[in-house]
């Protein structure tokens, strides 16, 4: 099995610097070495790793735990997409192993559909089969929509099911924003981050219709399961509660479609 969506990070911060100085997550410290005492137990060999935020485009800490773990983890960089550069920076990244690039958006999504940098992002990923991976609120699959129209060759990873329900709320209509992206062939969703959606509590079987909605439109060749680790294990929350959920917990799938949706896909991805 793969978890498509793990975050580490180290408190050496003279050799791996923070661009937001004295920022704070816990743990304090999550190397990959942690990772393992909760995905090995569960049967989980492998990983994407997610560039940690707090790093910015300096995507040096996760490089060296490629290096260090080789065969076990993929991976998501971040590059400065508003510069003329953005496709050199991704075929640099590339070269050592990183088959997908994080975006995100602190006001409007719309500023991606005028910026020419994202458009460039967008067509280097394409050329070179590169994911992009947005992390969105609700609010910005339309825009997201309109830049997967523009762009139908380049491959889509949306990360924590579009983070529907992140308020407690499962609306229809961002449920049915979310599932209309699965007209574009190209596009993918991280079935991910269940400790952080809807009542936020295990075995999150609230989550069902939604889930269930979203295989239908998707099938599970464009679905991959992962764990927001190490988000998933705090606040009462296990590892293996987002697993079981998965593995056990939802009627609809087959062992095959388990299969595609626990490892497979992540595998063509990022592996």
């Amino acid at each position: 099995m793969i978890d498509a969506h793990v975050h580490v990070w180290t408190d050496d911060c003279d050799r791996y610097p923070r661009v937001w100085p004295g920022t704070e997550f816990a743990p304090l410290h999550f190397p990959p070495e942690k990772l393992f005492r909760h995905s090995l137990p569960n049967g989980v060999a492998r990983a994407v790793l997610v560039q940690m935020s707090f790093y910015g485009c300096d995507n040096s800490f996760m490089l060296d735990c490629l290096r260090a773990h080789p065969g076990v983890f993929g991976a998501i960089g971040v590059v400065d997409w508003s510069t003329p550069e953005v496709g050199a920076a991704m075929l640099a990244l590339a070269r050592h192993g990183v088959r997908g690039f994080r975006i995100h958006t602190e006001s409007s999504a719309e500023e991606w559909l005028a910026d020419p940098g994202m458009g460039s992002m967008w067509r280097c990923a394409a050329e070179e089969q590169l994911a992009v991976c947005p992390l969105v609120n609700p609010h910005a699959l339309e825009a997201l929509d309109r830049l997967c129209q523009r762009h139908p060759e380049t491959p889509v990873v949306v990360d924590h099911l579009g983070r529907i329900g992140v308020d407690g709320v499962i609306r229809p209509e961002d449920r049915r924003q979310l599932c209309s992206l699965a007209k574009h062939p190209k596009v993918y969703v991280k079935v991910s981050a269940f400790y952080a959606l809807g009542q936020r509590r295990a075995p999150y079987h609230d989550l069902l219709p939604f889930l269930q909605q979203v295989f239908d439109a998707f099938g599970p060749q464009r679905l991959l399961w992962g764990s927001d680790c190490p988000f998933q294990i705090q606040d009462g929350h296990t590892y293996s509660d987002s697993l079981a959920l998965l593995a056990e917990g939802l009627p609809f799938l087959r062992s095959e479609d388990k299969s595609w949706m626990l490892g497979k896909t992540a595998e063509q991805l990022f592996f």
